[in-house]
């Protein structure tokens, strides 16, 4: 077993700062080579408090602001607009950069591309179902429709 910090969020491992135990190669293959964490020593107690800090001014401060967000999200859909051939077929995929880009534009409230999680890939014109974590205890689900450009 390898014990770790986690510099990123991993969804049903832990928030960035939280030491965590994992199997060696889930940390060797996985984890470290992604730079979603770093190896734990004794020194790393201020690179924790650190990142702990900075989690800190990027979350969501309430639940009752998350449940807000998350209605005006989930009220209407992100519109994303994308290069795409005749088909339908997109030019690349869509990104959860473009649909905070997008939602941002839309006058929904800003959050985290990294709190956005996409099912399966977008590839294709049409309305798709996105899940955003807000909160620890508050996502939203948001459909996102992609038009071609």
């Amino acid at each position: 077993m390898a014990k770790l910090i986690l510099t990123h969020e991993v969804t049903g491992l832990g928030e960035p700062g939280d030491v965590v135990e994992v199997k060696d190669g889930y940390a060797r293959n996985y984890l470290v080579p992604r730079g979603l964490a770093t190896a734990w020593s004794k020194g790393a107690e201020s690179q924790v408090s650190a990142i702990r800090k900075a989690r800190k001014a990027r979350e969501i401060a309430s639940l009752d602001d998350a449940k807000a967000i998350r209605d005006s999200l989930q009220s209407k859909p992100v519109v994303v607009s994308a290069k795409a051939g005749q088909s339908g077929r997109l030019f690349g995929a869509v990104t959860t950069t473009d649909i905070v880009d997008a939602a941002k534009t839309a006058g929904f409230p800003a959050f985290d591309k990294r709190k956005v999680e996409i099912g399966q890939p977008i590839k294709a014109t049409g309305t798709y179902k996105v899940s955003v974590r807000l909160h620890p205890e508050v996502s939203a689900n948001v459909t996102v429709t992609v038009v071609a450009a």
